[in-house]
């Protein structure tokens, strides 16, 4: 692990096209090691486009490094066992309903097992480990397919858990979530940065993107400020790409977002 305040995700003039529609206007974005970083903006401003390069899911012009590596050049187990992915709202997954929920997270596991080797001990420790930290362990022998959207959410969570990766990028994770296992999220986060890891998520909750400890604001592809989550300078960005139509306040010694 790095120093905590170090980068652990870079992105140096990053532009990334969709269609024929440019996302990304040249973002410059270094997110600290040993940390939380939300990433919030209005709808279409390019945060979860942003995630996925970051990612290396998504051709891009501009490079992204990893702890000063860059990423394009990492063997893909490498980068999976060292940066662990959450999509939103588990899309792609559905063919992944007939399998049972530990089976599901054990697919975590796959970039530290050699090729059809069956799952060793440290494996089996680091999936239960993942499902009871998400109160999914109880399921474990439930087809995902059966679940409710929330209780999908937190096996797909464990499954990203699972793998033990330095990095853990999550889009719209609190998608489907009540606002206790919301609050249980953000107790894992806080566990997981507490260990050294670092996380990224792309939140459109923005009182719980203002828990985090650093926050960047974009807006029409273009990242428009990156600062600690309680600064007033970063409340002022929160509040202008939302046209002042929210505030930010102190409220049982925590900063929130409501309706100005």
């Amino acid at each position: 692990m790095m120093p905590t305040g170090t980068p652990a995700l870079q992105a140096e003039g990053v532009y990334a096209t969709l269609g024929q529609t440019v996302v990304l206007h040249g973002i410059d974005l270094a997110l600290p090691a040993g940390r939380w970083s939300a990433i919030v903006g209005p709808n279409g401003a390019g945060k979860s486009t942003l995630l996925r390069v970051m990612a290396g899911l998504l051709a891009h012009e501009g490079a992204v490094r990893l702890f000063g590596e860059s990423l394009a050049r990492l063997p893909g187990r490498a980068r999976a066992q060292r940066l662990a992915w959450l999509g939103q709202g588990g899309a792609g997954e559905g063919s992944a309903d007939d399998l049972l929920v530990y089976d599901v997270a054990m697919l975590g596991r796959l970039p530290h097992q050699r090729w059809l080797a069956a799952p060793s001990a440290a494996d089996h420790a680091a999936v239960e480990r993942a499902l009871r930290s998400t109160q999914a362990w109880d399921w474990r022998e439930r087809p995902l397919g059966q679940l409710s959207g929330g209780e999908r959410q937190r096996v797909l969570l464990a499954r990203a858990l699972a793998v033990e990766a330095e990095v853990l990028l999550m889009d719209e994770p609190l998608a489907n979530l009540d606002p206790p296992h919301q609050a249980d999220w953000m107790h894992t986060v806080r566990a997981l940065v507490a260990e050294g890891r670092t996380v990224v998520s792309v939140l459109h909750e923005l009182s719980m993107a203002l828990a985090a400890d650093t926050v960047a604001v974009m807006a029409e592809g273009r990242l428009l400020h990156h600062g600690e989550a309680a600064a007033a300078a970063t409340h002022q960005a929160l509040e202008r790409v939302f046209d002042n139509r929210i505030a930010v306040h102190r409220v049982a010694n925590q900063w929130i977002a409501l309706p100005r």
